[in-house]
């Protein structure tokens, strides 16, 4: 079970990365509306590869940010710190390195194998 000081911790944490992720969602963005005509092929095959690239980050980030949101909803829920799947604790260490984590280590890699489904 986790003290209230962790806790305060780990929130605190998540706040900064929901933050780093705000504002990294809203550079992508803006960087996306800078809309140069290309008319080289070669400069228009690298513009569209980069913006691929930069699709696929932001996609990561925004999926990283529910995962951040939700953290912090189990905190106010009272449930952070309770793998989804096991209910079991989840160790501070796993907390500390991970705060958004959902499931235990060893849950995780259930799901990675494909033994259990999230």
């Amino acid at each position: 079970m986790l003290d209230s000081k962790m806790v305060a911790e780990q929130q605190e944490k998540l706040l900064i990365k929901r933050n780093e992720l705000y504002a990294s969602l809203n550079l992508k963005s803006q960087t996306d509306a800078a809309d140069d005509e290309v008319k080289d092929p070669l400069d228009a095959a690298v513009t569209y590869t980069n913006r691929e690239l930069v699709a696929r980050q932001v996609e990561q980030y925004r999926a990283l940010l529910q995962e951040v949101e939700a953290a912090l909803e189990r905190i106010e829920d009272g449930s952070y710190g309770v793998c989804q799947g096991s209910g079991d604790d989840i160790p501070v260490k796993r907390l500390q390195a991970i705060p958004w984590a959902r499931y235990t280590a060893a849950y995780q890699e259930k799901i990675e194998q494909g033994l259990v489904s999230e």
